[in-house]
């Protein structure tokens, strides 16, 4: 495992933003990092226990849990023994690299693509050697039997269980972002999956705060009055990033890889 530190940040709440009643927690991408999820994830553990003894903490995981980084079959090991926790009520967004995971394994010689965003580090985290060579459609049908052979009935399950948006208190959780003018209930999946400029350069683009992540440009997170993107490279930068929203303030949490 990895030496992995923790560092802390303080910030104030944006406004007379709400957050509802039971501590709330959100986690960036986390792009097959396992040891900076398995730090968060006992950070949040602590931390709910310490401020909140006795009550279910809401954690919600902002999408693309897999591809580009080296473990991510055990990060969906991890998801999905999260998903069935009492301890915690885990909110998993799709993200799209979950997507393309997904239209693969459903439809393989279509989409090979995915292979090129990050799935060959996937497939490698099950076993499966990714092909030296451009696949055929017979090949591409072959590796994606292996891998079903190689992957837990439990975590396909889980990436079909995966939620496009969450809503808590005045905080509106999506992996990509929102369309602007377009109320939240009208919001089209491959947005929320898939969007970015348009979401990122608009002054106010929802009724709430919008937590997102898919854009990163540092292992900086981006905090404004408007929205917040936790999304801070893990699998490149070896920062994987963390809030914490409560009625003082917001702290963010970051798992960093040792140099």
């Amino acid at each position: 495992m990895a030496l992995i530190t923790l560092r802390h940040e303080r910030h104030a709440a944006p406004t007379g933003a709400r957050a509802g009643d039971r501590p709330l927690y959100a986690i960036g991408d986390v792009h097959g990092c396992y040891d900076h999820l398995h730090a968060l994830l006992a950070w949040v553990a602590r931390d709910a226990a310490e401020r909140s003894p006795g009550t279910a903490p809401v954690l919600v995981l902002l999408g693309d849990y897999v591809d580009r980084g080296p473990e991510s079959a055990k990060v969906l090991a991890a998801l999905t023994w999260l998903a069935r926790s009492s301890a915690i009520t885990a909110r998993l967004l799709e993200g799209n690299h979950e997507a393309m995971f997904r239209l693969f394994m459903e439809r393989p010689a279509a989409n090979g693509q995915w292979l090129r965003y990050g799935g060959s580090e996937t497939l490698r985290s099950y076993g499966v050697a990714p092909p030296e060579e451009e696949p055929d459609a017979a090949a591409l049908t072959a590796l994606r039997d292996r891998l079903f052979d190689a992957m837990p009935v439990a975590q396909y399950r889980l990436l079909e269980r995966l939620e496009p948006m969450v809503r808590v208190g005045d905080y509106t959780f999506v992996h990509a972002g929102v369309r602007p003018g377009v109320s939240l209930r009208a919001q089209q999946r491959d947005d929320l999956l898939w969007i970015r400029d348009d979401f990122l350069d608009h002054p106010h683009p929802a009724e709430t705060i919008v937590v997102h992540g898919h854009t990163w440009a540092s292992d900086r997170p981006v905090l404004l009055p408007h929205r917040i993107g936790l999304d801070t490279g893990a699998y490149e930068t070896g920062v994987l990033s963390a809030l914490r929203i409560d009625r003082n303030g917001l702290e963010i949490v970051q798992a960093v890889a040792a140099a």
